[in-house]
C-alpha cells in the first residue's frame, strides 16, 4: 500500500488485513480523493475506523491540515502510529484509541468539527448508520461537510440518515461509497 498523490506520494505504508480489518484499496482510495478534489485542502479529517490508516495519512499527503484516526484495534494503532512515524507525520496529526462511539463523545464534547468524515467500519457490523447518527447527536460535520461511508457493494444505504442525505454514490468492484451532507434549511 502506497500513497497516492501529494507530499507523501509513493510512501509505502505497512497494512493490516484480517478478517475483520482490512485496508482501503489504492483503487477506491483513488476514486475518494478524486471525488473529494481540492476540498482536502486546508480540510480537518476524521478517519473512523481508521485501521493502518492509509485513506487519513493519503488526505494528509494531500493538503488536509488536520487528521485525526480513531480504531478500537491496539494492533491497528500499533501499525497506525508506525505508518504516521514513517511518514514523519505522527506529530502533526492526533491518534484515538477508543471505541468510535466514546471517540465521537469525545471529540463533540472537545467542539470540534470536521470538513470531511471518513467511515469504514467493518463490514457486515451494522454500525456505520449508527455512527453516521453520533456524529449528527454530537453535532461533528462542518455545515458544508462531508460524510463518506465505504461499505460492501451489495448492502445498500438508504437515501438520507437524519438530517444528512447521500448525494453521491459510486461502485468499485466489491466496495461501495456514499456520499452524505447535510439537507439544507430551505430543503434544497
Amino acid at each position: 500500500m502506497r500513497i497516492i498523490a501529494g507530499e507523501l506520494k509513493g510512501r509505502k505504508l505497512d497494512r493490516i488485513d484480517t478478517g475483520s480489518i482490512r485496508p482501503t484499496s489504492d483503487r477506491v482510495r483513488e476514486a475518494l480523493f478524486s471525488i473529494l478534489g481540492d476540498m482536502v485542502i486546508d480540510s480537518s479529517f476524521l478517519d473512523l475506523f481508521s485501521g493502518s490508516g492509509g485513506v487519513g495519512i493519503e488526505a494528509y499527503s494531500r493538503g488536509a491540515k488536520e487528521v485525526v484516526f480513531v480504531d478500537v484495534d491496539s494492533e491497528s494503532i500499533k501499525v497506525l502510529k508506525n505508518n504516521l512515524k514513517k511518514t514523519d507525520i505522527i506529530g502533526e496529526t492526533e491518534v484515538i484509541c477508543n471505541d468510535y462511539a466514546l471517540a465521537i463523545d469525545k471529540l463533540s464534547n472537545q467542539g470540534r468539527k470536521f470538513d470531511i468524515i471518513f467511515i469504514d467500519p467493518p463490514y457486515k457490523a451494522g454500525i456505520a448508520l449508527e455512527a453516521v447518527r453520533k456524529i449528527q447527536a454530537g453535532d461533528l460535520l462542518k455545515k458544508d461537510g462531508i460524510i463518506v461511508i465505504e461499505h460492501e457493494a451489495k448492502e445498500l444505504m438508504p437515501e438520507a440518515e437524519g438530517i444528512f442525505s447521500m448525494f453521491k454514490e459510486k461502485k468499485y468492484g466489491n466496495v461501495r461509497l456514499s456520499l452524505y451532507v447535510a439537507k439544507k434549511e430551505n430543503g434544497e
